[in-house]
């Protein structure tokens, strides 16, 4: 679609992915999960630009803006597609979109709950924990990452899923293939059990419930600066390879 901005300042948002080749969000990577929920299933390549802290995902600085919408215009970009993923909530017909994450967990009950967890129909564990987490290859170095999941490069065809907080200390992260169908059935009875998806949208489901969690049939579109390096920006963000003792010195 076309429209003439002198008269149109403001356009909702499920009507954003007609007026635009690509999407720019300003902000941090929180604002690139909201541009992700707008257009991400529509194909529209998003472009973050960062406002706050070094982001993961909303990388290119304010001064970087105008010298990457001249790339954009030149063709001399990178679009990288990222690994999305859904869950089919407890049988209600409604199916949450995720880029980063999908987490179920015991929400404001003081109460640990019980995860059955079954992949590809094989049974995997009944995790005794706070909660649980599906993780993108994109999502490695947010929530999961902090209960001690490991770093995943985006590009991998993988998903994470990471107890939280479980109570038997051999529980680990586990790493699988990203077609793999996961289920997971939260068995208490009388205790809501909340899910998160990305962070940002929030739903509570009565128990004993299930969902289905599957990589989504679509990739949500970055848009990249060529010559920037995901390693880079571990080190960078992560602080890795400093020697604080030398840097204090």
């Amino acid at each position: 679609g076309t429209f003439n901005i002198e008269e149109n300042l403001q356009i909702a948002e499920n009507e954003l992915r007609n007026y635009c080749n690509f999407l720019i969000a300003l902000g941090g990577d929180g604002t690139m999960l909201h541009a992700a929920h707008i257009v991400g299933k529509y194909g529209t390549p998003i472009l973050g630009v960062n406002l706050g802290k070094l982001g993961f995902l909303a990388e290119i600085s304010v001064d970087e803006l105008h010298e990457c919408i001249d790339d954009i215009e030149n063709n001399n970009i990178l679009i990288d597609e990222r690994l999305a993923v859904q869950v089919n909530a407890s049988g209600d017909g409604n199916i949450y979109y995720a880029l980063n994450d999908i987490v179920l967990d015991r929400g404001a009950s003081a109460r640990v709950i019980n995860i059955e967890t079954i992949v590809d129909d094989d049974y995997l564990a009944t995790y005794v924990a706070d909660g649980i987490i599906l993780s993108t290859p994109t999502g490695s170095t947010a929530y999961s990452l902090s209960t001690g999941g490991p770093i995943v490069i985006p590009n991998s065809e993988v998903l994470v899923i990471n107890p939280i907080s479980p109570h038997t200390l051999s529980a680990r992260p586990v790493v699988i293939p990203a077609r793999s169908v996961i289920k997971i059935k939260i068995l208490e009875r009388n205790q809501p059990v909340h899910l998160t998806v990305d962070g940002q949208n929030e739903y509570f489901y009565q128990t004993p419930s299930e969902f289905i969690l599957q990589k989504a049939p679509f990739k949500i579109k970055l848009v990249k600066r060529k010559g920037k390096n995901y390693f880079d920006l571990l080190r960078t963000k992560l602080m890795w390879g400093k020697d604080l003792r030398r840097e204090n010195t």
